[in-house]
């Protein structure tokens, strides 16, 4: 018999009111009326980025230019970006949902809309934005629906949600790029919602650089093994024979 006394890692399907969600209700989007409402108030988060002592809210330094990226458990996909050159600071929250402030509890009910999500505020003159968007597409598999592995609910979707005009086109056409490619490997449609970015709502301390608070921690981050071919110039073609 299993060891009744042996401790599971945190679950990654929450409960509300002590009662399992209905699975169906977890795997499409909520209604706006449907939608719990959420508080004014903010969570409180920590000053400081735990691993580089940043601050890990704005106002940021000027010249830095910001990114959000939904990709499954935002533990591992923090640890993705925070390591990139470059990257000033990185912190885990909800975007992309209707509910105000909500708890990490309430956003995994799948009754606020919300995905995991990543803020990534960078240096554009040490990375650029499409070396992010390699690292997204690349570090989780992006035709999943509403999952990533055995994550499966609406706050495990992938998605961009972009800042500018510009990162809007950048992330369509790496979308466009990388899907060639994954067709090519048999994989079906990217699943990635691309859209302006909403209101980003910090996730509850203990979440912020969990992975690094917590090195053996859970992180069912995985990806395809294709590589994205943005950055990369197209080879030139060969001159048509006379």
């Amino acid at each position: 018999m299993p060891d009744q006394n042996l401790v599971e890692p945190e679950p990654r399907v929450a409960t509300i009111g002590g009662k399992l969600n209905n699975q169906a209700m977890k795997l499409r989007m909520p209604q706006p009326d449907q939608t719990l409402p959420g508080r004014a108030e903010a969570m409180p988060i920590p000053a400081a980025h735990y691993v580089n002592g940043h601050p890990i809210a704005p106002p940021f330094p000027a010249g830095l230019e910001q990114a959000v990226f939904g990709m499954g458990c935002f533990w591992g996909a923090e640890k993705k970006f925070w390591q990139i050159p470059g990257v000033v600071v990185t912190a885990v929250g909800y975007a992309g949902g209707l509910t105000s402030n909500p708890t990490y509890e309430e956003a995994c009910s799948g009754m606020t809309g919300h995905t995991e999500a990543v803020l990534v505020v960078f240096d554009p003159k040490v990375t650029s934005y499409d070396d992010l968007l390699k690292t997204f597409w690349e570090s989780h598999d992006p035709t999943q629906g509403m999952r990533q592995g055995n994550d499966v609910g609406t706050q495990y979707r992938s998605g961009i949600y972009t800042f500018t005009p510009e990162q809007h086109k950048a992330a369509e056409a790496s979308k466009a790029m990388y899907e060639q490619e994954l067709r090519a490997k048999r994989y079906g449609a990217i699943t990635t919602e691309i859209v302006d970015a909403g209101e980003f709502y910090f996730a509850e301390d203990y979440h912020q650089q969990y992975l690094a608070k917590n090195p053996m921690g859970y992180c069912g981050l995985g990806g395809t093994g294709v590589s994205c071919p943005i950055g990369i110039p197209a080879e030139p073609k060969q001159a048509a024979q006379a």
